[in-house]
């Protein structure tokens, strides 16, 4: 709060000292200390009291939809999220339900479609995949006995 460091605080003890006295000395940092204790408490009533009025006044409302201005990102992200909900709401029987229906069977045509042609790609790399290791396996015992021609000619 004053920010006093140790020194200052030494300083401050060191004059009370003198003035004081040594007999009233410990009476008198009792007396300040609570004189502290009662300013601290009067400080956290006033602040309390001024967060009361300003929830009652509706500030708290103001300030979310300041924060939330200025964090269009989440706003937006709220925003999606409404609309994923009310998206979940909807009648079927409506246009809105009826192509909704049809673009979810669609999407479920593309993924399936998506999988077969994945697991036939899978099919053909195996049968690639036989004939390329039998490769590597050459190619990496030539290239162990090219390392140590090279170890044996360093020596």
């Amino acid at each position: 709060m004053f920010d006093l460091g140790w020194t200052e605080l030494l300083l401050i003890g060191i004059v009370a000292l003198i003035v004081v006295g040594p007999k009233e000395l410990p009476v008198l940092f009792k007396k300040a200390g609570q004189f502290a204790g009662k300013i601290r408490g009067m400080a956290r009533e006033f602040s309390r009291a001024m967060n009361s009025a300003a929830d009652d006044a509706g500030v708290g409302d103001i300030s979310s939809t300041i924060r939330s201005a200025a964090n269009p990102l989440k706003s937006s992200v709220d925003a999606v999220k409404s609309a994923a909900t009310d998206y979940a709401s909807y009648d079927p029987d409506t246009e809105t339900g009826r192509l909704a229906g049809e673009r979810a069977e669609q999407a479920k045509k593309i993924r399936e479609h998506a999988e077969k042609k994945a697991k036939e790609k899978l099919d053909k790399r195996g049968d690639k995949k036989s004939d390329s290791e039998e490769l590597t396996k050459n190619d990496s015992s030539k290239d162990e006995k090219d390392t140590m021609s090279e170890g044996l000619k360093d020596s």
